[in-house]
């Protein structure tokens, strides 16, 4: 089985969900949490904090150098994110169709399998 990352994004500005929406949300996604540790999809997921807490780690010619804020400066940033195990990409799309209901855009890539060995 392959491994895929299913990250869900926010956009800069956009509208803050209310209240209620933010509630259902946090429902929803607990709802497919669930079912993917039911059907054994499940490998791994969990929500992250706003990008201005990020720090970025490089090293430049040999010195790190640590920075705030997040690595690309774009408007859309990774929220959340699961890790799940799938028999195929169609599968992985499926979960993804869910999440997206739940709550906003989820990108879909697959591991590489040198790093499923």
């Amino acid at each position: 089985m392959k491994q895929y990352l299913l990250s869900v994004h926010v956009v800069e500005g956009a509208p803050t969900p209310t209240d209620e929406e933010t509630q259902t949300m946090f429902k929803e996604t607990g709802r497919i949490n669930d079912d993917m540790q039911a059907t054994g999809a499940w490998v791994f997921g969990g929500g992250l904090t706003s990008p201005d807490s990020a720090t970025v780690v490089r090293v430049e010619n040999g010195t790190t150098v640590m920075s705030d804020g997040p690595f690309a400066e774009t408007k859309e940033h990774i929220a959340g994110f699961w890790v799940i195990r799938c028999a195929d990409l169609d599968a992985a799309l499926a979960w993804a169709e869910r999440c997206a209901v739940a709550c906003g855009p989820v990108e879909v890539r697959p591991f590489d399998d040198l790093s499923q060995a």
